[in-house]
């Protein structure tokens, strides 16, 4: 069973940067691959970001592209996302997720309902 915990949430003002953590534990970390999403209040949960195990493949949001960038530490069991030039829009919470994809070093995944495990979510607040 693994266990993710997110952590770099907070508020900040637009334009300014945040970089969420999300350590894994309980599991063999290169076998997942990991996802971000967020939820915004009254909205979906929607894919943020997405990484292989590898480290060599990723796939961002539309709304994201040029702002955000994931990435992992596989020594750490940790997964990132940093986020630069954040827009109020970008206030949600947001979700670490892991898939097991087993050796597919290069998979990425996208759909939300594929993933494995999920952690609790922190909040990001950005002000205008």
């Amino acid at each position: 069973q693994v266990q993710l915990v997110e952590s770099g949430g907070g508020l900040v003002q637009a334009g300014d940067s945040l970089r969420l953590s999300c350590a894994a534990s309980g599991g063999t970390f290169t076998s997942y691959a990991m996802g971000w999403f967020r939820q915004a209040p009254g909205k979906d949960r929607d894919l943020v970001a997405a990484i292989s195990w590898s480290g060599g493949n990723t796939h961002y949001a539309d709304f994201v592209k040029g702002r955000f960038t994931i990435s992992r530490d596989n020594a750490k069991n940790t997964v990132y996302l940093q986020m630069n030039s954040l827009k109020p829009e970008d206030t949600a919470v947001y979700y670490c997720a892991a898939v097991v994809v087993g050796s597919i070093h290069t998979m990425v995944v996208m759909a939300e309902e594929l993933y494995d495990y999920w952690g609790q979510g922190t909040q990001v607040t950005v002000s205008s």
